[in-house]
């Protein structure tokens, strides 16, 4: 890195905001030159665990991007709040990097990329499943022809719930879970909440890197309706694409919390090619590889990442730095792929009915 990144954190809605600047935090060629939240006390976590200092601290936006001046600005608002804080930042000239969803729908996924192409800077789109190696070990099998075509991507993941935990997996009781549930944004249809918008873009995301791109034709989906809450808990959704059927299913109220230990069903993806499978479940130190030269799964250890291919900021600021265009499960136009399912799946639970995929 050829000088010291300067980057803030706007935006405290979405826990991972400390866990993204904890990365920033532990990065040598990088520090925190701000943080930003409307609401002073949501940031006081991470300024005690990351010894913030005040002059640092905004409730102002435009204010702390003034006097920062950020090569990277970090977002982590509600998902329905993407699109305008994209736009809020964009013409101060840094790259940007959002938690993940990428949007709440289409038309502010569109916003975002239309905001960043306007001001010309870079967009990223994290998904925390990108960087778990027995995800990125998958792909790379799928790129060298290990299992010839893909034709079906299995996916289920989620965790026992959004408001179980914290900036870097600290567990929250049932008690507060419970409390804190009828204001959580995490449960607001206007604010994009459920386990659909919250998980479905893991996989439609991963899986459409994993189908090179590749889009389905028709989309069914159905989710859950939980008594007293406004949205789902759990969905499942139905791809069809020009090879055959690949299934998506999200859930919050898992048994256990998969980083914790893995529930049943385990949480990950079963990829289906032309010429083998591969078992890739998060956290797991192998995949499971299934070939037609070898029928019976064997056991193969996770690629180990190095720099600076192991977490979002690294690798973002390593863009930057070398020039390079995002890619993979980041790229907003890949996201876009995504985006189209998840909005499409959406429409279908409301409808009930199978839909062609949204253009």
């Amino acid at each position: 890195m050829k000088k010291p990144w300067r980057v803030v954190g706007v935006n405290f809605d979405h826990m991972h905001m400390g866990d993204l600047l904890r990365e920033v935090h532990d990065h040598a060629g990088a520090e925190i030159v701000g943080i930003c939240d409307a609401r002073r006390e949501r940031m006081n976590g991470a300024i005690a665990a990351l010894g913030i200092a005040e002059d640092r601290v905004f409730t102002d936006v435009g204010k702390c991007l003034d006097a920062t001046r950020p090569d990277l600005i970090i977002l982590c608002p509600a998902t329905a709040d993407h699109a305008s804080a994209v736009e809020e930042v964009a013409g101060h000239g840094a790259a940007i990097l959002v938690e993940k969803p990428f949007a709440a729908s289409l038309a502010d996924a569109d916003r975002m990329i239309a905001a960043v192409d306007k001001a010309g800077v870079r967009l990223a789109i994290n998904w925390p499943l990108a960087w778990y190696p027995p995800h990125v070990t998958t792909k790379r099998l799928i790129d060298e022809g290990t299992i010839g075509d893909v034709i079906e991507v299995h996916f289920y993941d989620g965790n026992r719930g959004p408001l179980y935990h914290l900036a870097d997996k600290v567990e929250v009781s049932d008690e507060e879970v419970r409390r804190a549930k009828p204001t959580s944004w995490w449960y607001k249809a206007a604010s994009g909440g459920g386990s659909l918008l919250d998980y479905l873009g893991y996989g439609a995301t991963l899986g459409t890197w994993f189908m090179d791109g590749r889009a389905p034709l028709t989309v069914t989906s159905v989710v859950d309706r939980p008594e007293g809450l406004e949205v789902d808990e759990h969905s499942i959704t139905v791809c069809r694409y020009a090879t055959g059927l690949s299934k998506f299913e999200t859930r919050w109220g898992t048994f256990t919390d998969p980083w914790t230990l893995q529930p049943q069903p385990k949480c990950g993806f079963v990829v289906v090619g032309t010429e083998g499978t591969i078992s890739s479940y998060d956290y797991d130190d192998h995949v499971g590889l299934q070939t037609r030269a070898h029928p019976q799964v064997r056991d193969i250890p996770v690629d180990v990442l190095k720099a600076p291919f192991r977490k979002p900021v690294e690798y973002v600021l390593h863009c930057i730095d070398a020039g390079t265009p995002i890619e993979g499960p980041l790229d907003p136009r890949l996201c876009r792929t995504a985006q189209r399912i998840i909005d499409t799946a959406a429409l279908s639970a409301r409808e009930g009915r199978t839909l062609e995929l949204l253009p």
